[in-house]
């Protein structure tokens, strides 16, 4: 059966650029790249929902430069790639708390949101400002407001809980990737990836390919997924 969701970390942009000698930018601008090659290669799988970690709550911390590196890169990302992800029917979302952003990388991303969202084929997700931790608690203000306002009367139970999740449109996630070594989920959602096979691969970001994701993807639904059960 194939995967609904697929979710990426996409790590190790910044080391894959020490390694070349380069700034981190460089790297980012790179990583920055290779999203067009692989959500073309989720498109072509079938995969309905690609969700990639672009920016979490925690990345604010990092150097005021590279921030403001980051906060550029969808207006470079979109210039150069909007056209051809209309003509793959792909739709451009996102999940977290935009308003943080400067004014002109809000509006970059809304342009794209609504550029595309009359179409009908993928849906490629940016988590911009996102964090799972503080979209879980969202949501758990949200659930409040609505059973005091009388809207929500339901017990509370996970079906209805997770009508308030920034994701509730989507499938849960069936496998999540994080590139570049590391073996953590880093805050990047924690709810959905409840049951979701788990690949931590060695490769850095920029130097990932449509032909190993596609491996990755079509390795991970071999294996037996028994949610709790025999």
């Amino acid at each position: 059966m194939g995967f609904k969701h697929v979710a990426i970390i996409m790590d190790g942009n910044g080391r894959w650029a020490k390694a070349q000698n380069m700034a981190r930018t460089f790297g980012h601008l790179q990583g920055s790249e290779k999203v067009r090659e692989i959500a073309i290669a989720a498109n072509d799988l079938g995969i309905e929902v690609l969700t990639l970690y672009a920016f979490s709550t925690e990345n604010w911390k990092r150097p005021a430069e590279e921030v403001d590196y980051l906060m550029k890169l969808p207006d470079v990302f979109f210039s150069k790639f909007l056209k051809e992800l209309m003509e793959k029917n792909i739709r451009i979302q996102t999940i977290g708390e935009l308003e943080a952003f400067p004014e002109g990388t809000r509006t970059v991303l809304l342009r794209a949101i609504q550029t595309t969202s009359k179409n009908t084929g993928m849906i490629l997700c940016f988590a911009m400002n996102y964090g799972a931790r503080r979209e879980i608690i969202l949501a758990a203000q949200a659930y409040a407001d609505a059973k005091q306002n009388g809207i929500m009367n339901e017990t509370l139970n996970e079906v209805n809980f997770e009508q308030f999740l920034m994701t509730h449109a989507y499938p849960s996630v069936d496998l999540c990737i994080r590139t570049s070594g590391e073996t953590r989920l880093s805050n990047f959602l924690l709810w959905q990836l409840a049951y979701a096979e788990l690949m931590f691969d060695p490769i850095a970001w920029p130097d990932y390919t449509a032909a190993h994701f596609k491996e990755v993807v079509l390795d991970a639904q071999q294996r037996d997924r028994r949610f709790g059960g025999l």
